[in-house]
């Protein structure tokens, strides 16, 4: 007997990426040789003391579990269940957590499915593979400025600001930039999830010359490993960065608030339009305890650790919407500007809940940016998530805590999923 397992809609080993949040899975009965019923099966992970591991659930809603007992039709019939990664338990490679199916009466392993719990980490506790293969991506993106890196450098500018700061778009907006990139990233490496800087902590290990560099005393330029794949990185037809922290970045961090003040600015009402002042305090600020390139809205994102740095001004987002449980995109306290452009009490078109999303909606009609770097969001092989056109309300419940389909395909290390 065989049995087969697909995982977000297909038995591929390309789809075979999971999160915290539950994604959809079918197993069935791909050879039933010697069986004369219904066949008891048991899911499990193959290894519980190293790897990804996962947990199963048979409704998005249920408490997930370690393993997973089901009856398969002889007939090849498939049976639906959800599979998540276990928080707290992610993969550092491809492959490297695998659900084993066995024959509950006789324990015969009747497949194994490998895959890889794929997570948004800590940049410091990445491991060595882990921080070559971000770094090689980057790389591959920019390809000494001739890349597809350049359309992300061309959309974060004094053209495009109107549409990604200063208003209620801006943390959704930026939580877009992020995952178009990171889907880039994983199309030349699919084990690839952007990691973030966590701003109020010290961070020795990020700055390296083996990691996002170091500065020279002098001038500023940042000074990488000569096996560093960032050594060429190029923007703007030239070659290097500059980056000069204020702070000691082998003992200091930004001068910014915690993260403790950063989740309490929603005030007692928690509402997200007094959350959104986290935008001058922490990320602001974090972005000017450098002079350089990231310091400033038009350069900002020549540098590869501004990504590091808005993955934590998402993190925190994504912390905030799960402590106060705000994913309704219904709830003014979830997001401020209900309706689109043009409504009673809109704001500017660009961030309220049911505008497109500048530059994925290709729209350069004033008061739009002239130009829309990069075309229409990239698609995922793990959901359609959020679509080719996305507008402000597909950031909102990223995770599909309240509508599964709206899953994004992302999550952070200490951010759970909970229905």
């Amino acid at each position: 007997m065989r049995t087969e397992i697909t995982i977000n809609g297909s038995p591929s080993p390309a789809v075979t990426y999971v999160a915290w949040a539950p994604v959809p899975a079918r197993i069935r009965l791909a050879d039933a040789d010697g069986a004369t019923t219904a066949v008891n099966v048991r899911l499990r992970n193959q290894n519980t003391r190293r790897g990804g591991q996962v947990v199963f659930f048979t409704a998005i809603s249920g408490t997930g579990a370690p393993d997973l007992r089901l009856s398969l039709p002889i007939n090849g019939a498939p049976v639906d269940f959800f599979v998540a990664g276990q928080f707290g338990r992610s993969s550092t490679a491809d492959g490297d957590g695998a659900i084993d199916v066995v024959d509950a009466s006789t324990n015969q392993v009747l497949s194994l499915t490998r895959l890889m719990v794929r997570i948004r980490k800590n940049a410091v506790n990445l491991t060595t593979l882990e921080r070559n293969r971000l770094l090689a991506a980057l790389a591959t993106l920019n390809d000494r400025g001739m890349g597809r890196f350049s359309d992300f450098r061309n959309v974060h500018t004094n053209a495009g600001d109107p549409e990604a700061h200063g208003n209620a778009g801006f943390l959704p907006w930026h939580r877009a930039f992020l995952l178009d990139l990171e889907r880039e990233l994983q199309q030349i490496d699919a084990t690839v999830a952007l990691p973030y800087w966590r701003f109020d902590r010290p961070a020795r290990s990020l700055f390296t010359r083996a990691f996002m560099g170091v500065p020279d005393s002098t001038t500023g330029t940042v000074q990488f490993s000569s096996d560093n794949p960032l050594l060429f990185w190029t923007t703007d037809g030239t070659v290097g960065l500059v980056r000069r922290p204020q702070f000691n970045t082998q003992t200091g961090f930004a001068s910014v608030i915690d993260e403790a003040a950063t989740l309490g600015l929603g005030g007692a009402g928690i509402q997200y339009g007094r959350f959104l002042r986290m935008e001058g305090n922490p990320h602001g600020r974090a972005h000017t305890s450098f002079r350089g390139f990231i310091s400033d809205i038009p350069t900002a994102a020549r540098d590869p650790l501004f990504f590091l740095l808005h993955a934590n001004v998402d993190r925190l987002w994504a912390k905030w919407q799960w402590f106060n449980r705000r994913f309704d995109v219904t709830s003014a306290a979830s997001y401020s500007f209900l309706g689109s452009a043009g409504s009673p009490g809109a704001t500017r078109v660009g961030h309220n809940l049911d505008d497109t999303m500048w530059p994925w909606n290709q729209r350069t009609t004033p008061p739009r940016p002239p130009t829309a770097p990069g075309g229409d969001f990239p698609r995922s092989s793990l959901g359609s998530a959020p679509g080719r056109t996305p507008m402000v309300r597909s950031m909102i419940d990223y995770q599909g805590v309240l509508v599964p389909a709206s899953r994004l395909g992302f999550d952070y290390d200490d951010v759970p999923f909970e229905a």
